[in-house]
């Protein structure tokens, strides 16, 4: 087992360098900030005194050098378009993408195992139909629509709940159900497909001879055996949850990480992005760590087949 963490650790490190020097590169190809910060009155030598300002007179070399080595301090740098340190505008978005991703995560994934499973037990059934129907349009429907929808709906016509900004709990019922309805439907398709294989194989069939309780095969057998592979899945929706957080949060006017990162970009605030990319890339590679590990404590062939 100790090897098999030494290896994964050390892919997550390498993925983690190479995502970096990737995300580095790609943000100073995308364009030339000075542009948004001067006005077309600036001249030349302003400009120049700008790029010095910023540090984007130097090399290539010398601009990752000072990025790699303030991340190894623990310092994501300064924004160009606030001047204020990255990690303060962090330090205030994260929290706000948190308070919006964690409940959006658990009620997710309790009703997907919830839905799945009675999906799979009661198969072809008008339930079982709802939940497939409700599946198809969680992957079929984009996501800038269903946010749209939500509040012409809910806040323009209807008014019950508000169109924007933060608060009461009122303020997180449209953007916690949308990002529900997105993250439902690929786990409740997962947990029916894998309920449906357990409850196929002979052990069940052998727990129901015996003359044990439907609800004891189905939720303490049949369930703990399918729910290895959504639980996978379910640590990388957690970290993805940040990501997908950028449309709600942008339809929602929510101040979180979805939100900066895409001023920063359209603003070309290099260190903001750069900061924000790693840091997402650390989430998703951390979580995928930590999931690989307890999937190989779960089911102690995983470490020697795939390490």
């Amino acid at each position: 087992m100790t090897r098999f963490i030494v290896i994964r650790a050390l892919q997550t490190f390498l993925a983690l360098i190479g995502i970096i020097v990737l995300v580095f590169f790609m943000v100073r190809i995308s364009g030339d900030p000075t542009l948004f910060m001067t006005s077309p009155l600036s001249t030349p030598e302003e400009t120049i005194i700008l790029q010095k300002q910023i540090g984007l007179d130097k090399s290539y070399a010398e601009q990752f050098w000072i990025f790699i080595s303030g991340l190894a301090r623990g310092d994501l740098g300064t924004s160009f378009i606030k001047r204020i340190p990255v990690a303060e505008q962090l330090g205030s978005a994260l929290p706000n993408t948190l308070r919006l991703s964690l409940p959006s995560f658990f009620i997710g994934t309790i009703l997907g195992i919830a839905l799945g499973v009675l999906g799979a037990t009661k198969r072809d059934s008008i339930l079982d139909n709802g939940v497939k129907f409700l599946a198809i349009m969680g992957q079929a429907l984009p996501g800038f629509w269903v946010a749209i929808m939500a509040v012409l709906i809910f806040s323009v016509h209807w008014e019950i709940f508000p169109a924007a900004g933060t608060g009461g709990i009122e303020y997180y019922v449209l953007p916690v159900t949308t990002m529900l309805f997105f993250m439902l439907p690929g786990m409740m398709r997962l947990v029916r497909s894998t309920m449906l294989d357990v409850l196929d194989s002979e052990y069940i069939k052998l727990a129901r001879i015996k003359g044990l309780s439907e609800r004891t095969v189905i939720w303490k057998h049949a369930l703990r055996n399918a729910i290895i592979a959504p639980l996978t899945v379910a640590g990388m929706m957690l970290a993805g949850l940040v990501n997908g957080a950028i449309i709600i949060e942008n339809v929602f006017n929510w101040p979180g990480m979805g939100k900066l990162i895409v001023e920063s970009t359209f603003g070309r605030d290099f260190p903001v992005v750069q900061a924000i990319a790693v840091i997402v890339a650390i989430m998703v590679l951390g979580m995928n760590f930590l999931v690989d590990i307890a999937y190989a404590y779960v089911d102690p062939r995983i470490r020697y087949e795939r390490g």
